[in-house]
Formats: C-alpha cells, structure tokens, sequence
C-alpha cells in the first residue's frame, strides 16, 4: 500500500465526528480531499458514544464511499467519542490503506484507569487491551511549525510526517479533518434540530 508522494493529486480520507456529553451517538463524517485540496466527496456515519464500534464504524463509512482511489485515511484521533478506540492496525488491514491516527495534544497517562472505574470488567479489559495496543503516540512537528502525535499504521513515522505536510495549510490540523470536522458538527446540529422541531408537530 505504497503512497507516492511525488503525486499532485493524491487521495486522503479524514474521519472526524462531533456529539455532545449526553449524546447516545455521535456523528461520523469522512471528506475525500485531494492534495491539492479539493473536495472529492463525503460520508456520513455514526458511533455509539463510549462504545466499541469505532474500527467497524469507519470500515463501513469508508466501504460506502466505493472510492478505490483513495491512498490513505487520515483520523482525528484513535480514542473516539469519550472512550471508542479504533484499531488502527486493524483499520489499515482491513481498507489495505495506511492509517495515521493524529492527536493534537499529549495523551492523557490516566486513560486506562478511567476506562477500568467506569466500564465493567470485561467491556474495560477489552478496552485497555486496545489501547495498549496501539503504544504510544510519536511526536511530529510538522512544516507549521506545530507539533502532533500521531500512531500511524502501514506506513514510517518518516513518511506519516510527510503526508501530514502535504495536506496541512496552516497550524496542526490536516485540512481532511478540518472539513470533517466541520461538517460532522454542522450535520449533528441540523439532525438535532429536526429532532427537536419533530416533537412538536401534530
């Protein structure tokens, strides 16, 4: 699943999504972006929020979008709403894409004590294997200037960094999550407003 760089119009899919605290779901959203940043098209999906759907969730927003021409995702984050952790080997395997999973800021160490006070045994355990698995995020600072962390699968640190270059404008945010995540909270607002003005009618 090689990415060549040299490509002027290479393909990323960015996964963000966007709920509130005491939401039951949340709201996936995948953008297509080339790298010359025009929009190639758009999923939408969703997740159990602290759930354990989020690997399954984007395989099939990503098997929806029937896109083979695109080189690699992009997500915002592998710890998804509250406590859905992707596997991030997995999703690479799976899609036969590389994966880049970025964080913005350093993991919190108490991540995996919160998970076992507020999970039963056996849904904890099975979110702590997870998280283990996928180690620990590896710092990148990026052409910006700015630094992210990034767990990356089917593809180098080295070349995680480069791709994260190529789709980045300004700041952190690669601009396939920036729209993702724009549109992941625009769609949650439209959908809870429907339901909202839904209740009053006859």
């Amino acid at each position: 699943m090689p990415v060549h760089f040299e490509k002027k119009a290479i393909r990323a899919l960015g996964i963000a999504e966007s709920f509130a605290i005491n939401d039951r779901f949340s709201t996936l959203v995948g953008v297509v972006m080339r790298s010359d940043l025009v929009v190639d098209g758009f999923g939408i999906g969703q997740l159990e929020v602290s759930g354990s759907d989020a690997t399954e969730s984007i395989l099939t927003l990503f098997g929806k979008l029937k896109r083979n021409d695109i080189n690699l995702i992009l997500l915002s984050g592998s710890v998804l709403s509250l406590y859905n952790i992707v596997d991030v080997d997995l999703l690479s395997e799976k899609t036969r894409k590389p994966v880049v999973a970025l964080t913005f800021k350093k993991a919190k160490s108490d991540l995996a004590r919160n998970i076992s006070t507020k999970f039963d045994p056996v849904k904890g355990r099975a979110k702590i294997r997870l998280l283990e698995k996928l180690g620990t995020p590896k710092q990148l600072k990026l052409k910006t200037g700015y630094p992210v962390f990034v767990r990356a699968a089917g593809i180098t640190n080295a070349e995680a960094n480069k791709i994260v270059d190529k789709f980045t404008l300004q700041g952190a945010i690669p601009e396939p999550i920036r729209v993702a995540r724009m549109l992941a909270k625009a769609v949650s607002l439209f959908s809870k407003t429907v339901e909202n003005h839904t209740e009053y009618l006859p």
